[in-house]
């Protein structure tokens, strides 16, 4: 019969579309991950390449402060400015942020030995990819997630500043410990975001748009490593 035939054809056509959205999230997100870990890598390109030219490392403990907010002013750039952007600059601009982030980060192997940068490395990698499979695969709508980070985030930055006064090692600790699981919760919540995003946009400018997905996921990898590092770091 013809409604027979009918309702066939559109359950065939919704199962095509779903396979058609799962690749299209997928395709996204592989793209994402893919600039995220180019900048991972300029970031520890830079981080070696300061750390071995003395003039340059000197420059960057004198202006660490304008490096600072050098990185603030590209991350605000980027975050606000996406839908004005073409690919090339989005891309330019992450690239740099990352080579900045690396030139800083080679302070941190003054202060810390290098094995043990290298193993808080590799630990924030396997807790990044736990938590962004789990982002990935859990049916559970991780939504009711983001006030609570997003006020623990706020939270752990207070704390941080009021430390600087008063230098507790105790408070430290703590938000240290705080930011870990801040952070890797927010891993898992900003990887379910972007692909639900996607999913419910299409996005227009897809290069963009993955390129600002990339440096959410990369900010998430980069303080969770530094609050790891805090906790397992080795000082010299």
């Amino acid at each position: 019969m013809a409604w027979e035939t009918s309702g066939w054809q559109t359950a065939e056509s919704d199962s095509v579309n779903s396979v058609l959205v799962q690749e299209s999230k997928r395709a996204f997100m592989s793209r994402v991950h893919g600039w995220m870990f180019a900048g991972l890598l300029v970031t520890g390109v830079m981080a070696m390449f300061t750390l071995n030219n003395e003039g340059l490392l000197r420059f960057v403990l004198q202006w660490r402060m304008g490096f600072f907010a050098a990185q603030l002013g590209v991350v605000f750039a980027l975050s606000f400015l996406a839908a004005r952007l073409s690919g090339p600059v989005a891309a330019a601009m992450f690239l740099g942020y990352s080579a900045l982030t690396g030139m800083t980060f080679s302070v941190l192997f003054l202060i810390y030995t290098a094995g043990s940068i290298a193993q808080v490395f590799f630990l924030t990698a396997g807790v990044y990819g736990a938590m962004a499979i789990y982002g990935t695969v859990t049916k559970k709508d991780l939504s009711s997630w983001g006030t609570f980070l997003f006020m623990g985030l706020i939270g752990v930055v207070l704390a941080g500043v009021v430390n600087i006064f008063i230098r507790s090692d105790m408070m430290s600790f703590v938000t240290a410990c705080a930011s870990v699981l801040i952070f890797a919760g927010l891993t898992a919540y900003d990887t379910q975001k972007l692909r639900e995003m996607h999913a419910e946009t299409g996005y227009s400018n897809s290069a963009t748009v993955s390129i600002v997905g990339a440096l959410t996921l990369y900010l998430d990898f980069i303080n969770l490593f530094l609050a790891l590092l805090r906790l397992l770091g080795r000082r010299r």
